[in-house]
């Protein structure tokens, strides 16, 4: 079982995009995926017409792995299931700051459906915190979105520097699994290339291949409630999620 979470220090970049459409492509492709909703908003549970979880409550998630297995829904899609967000993980951080080795909670609810899946997709809040850690344990693939922008850039270093700077030595693993994808790109606009060109230079090894242009059929997902590959299968933008899918297939080893 391979865990990949997608996952931003910084919001509005395209994670919840990333994390459904590469679950569902996955799923495409044979894989049996289960789509862990991990923000509380729920957005990627709203694209493919899940509600949030009721069975999730408190700090289940972290500490019951047979309710967790126990929430998990099916899909309009084959071999794709969904855990659910519920409104609790709004209260992770408090949570996971009260229990023993929090960092590894995760990790153990999600040994629950071991054998069950081949891979698991988190799609993980913006920002730096205790449940951010979590998924960083848990993950053997941190997918970080980045807009080639100046703010992107910024939050991208941090993130690096954050991880390298862990003291208890989790950092240095952390920072291996790091991988990065530019997203929302925008061909006509020459700072976009400019940025991308810069950062790839700087981490030529970190960033992937791939890259997401800026799409009104990635906004379409909201109306349709629909991975992008349901509706739009040949536009560029489902293309640069099969190239960004067999990529990571490829990183991993997956199939």
């Amino acid at each position: 079982m391979t865990v990949i979470a997608c996952y931003s220090n910084k919001g509005g970049v395209g994670k919840t995009a990333v994390a459904v459409n590469l679950a569902h492509a996955l799923a495409e492709g044979g894989l049996r995926v289960l789509l862990c909703d991990l923000d509380p908003q729920g957005a990627a549970g709203f694209y493919v017409r899940v509600k949030p979880s009721s069975r999730l409550q408190d700090q289940v998630v972290f500490d019951d792995a047979k309710r967790i297995a126990g929430a998990i829904k099916g899909s309009d899609y084959d071999n794709l299931d969904i855990l659910p967000a519920t409104t609790a993980l709004r209260d992770a951080d408090l949570l996971l700051s009260q229990m023993k080795k929090g960092r590894s909670r995760l990790g153990k609810s999600l040994k629950a459906v071991d054998g069950d899946y081949d891979v698991i997709v988190l799609d993980c809040p913006p920002g730096l915190s205790a449940l951010s850690q979590t998924i960083f344990h848990a993950a053997d693939l941190i997918l970080v979105p980045v807009i080639p922008t100046t703010l992107s850039e910024r939050t991208f270093e941090q993130l690096l520097q954050i991880a390298g700077d862990d003291k208890d030595g989790a950092g240095t693993a952390m920072r291996k699994k790091i991988a990065a994808l530019f997203s929302m790109v925008q061909a006509r606009k020459s700072l976009h290339g400019e940025t991308m060109a810069r950062m790839r230079d700087a981490h030529p090894k970190r960033f992937l291949s791939a890259t997401l242009p800026f799409s009104s059929d990635v906004e379409r997902m909201g109306v349709h409630r629909a991975p992008i590959l349901t509706f739009a299968a040949r536009r560029p933008a489902a293309q640069a999620f099969l190239d960004l899918t067999g990529e990571v297939r490829a990183k991993l080893g997956i199939g």
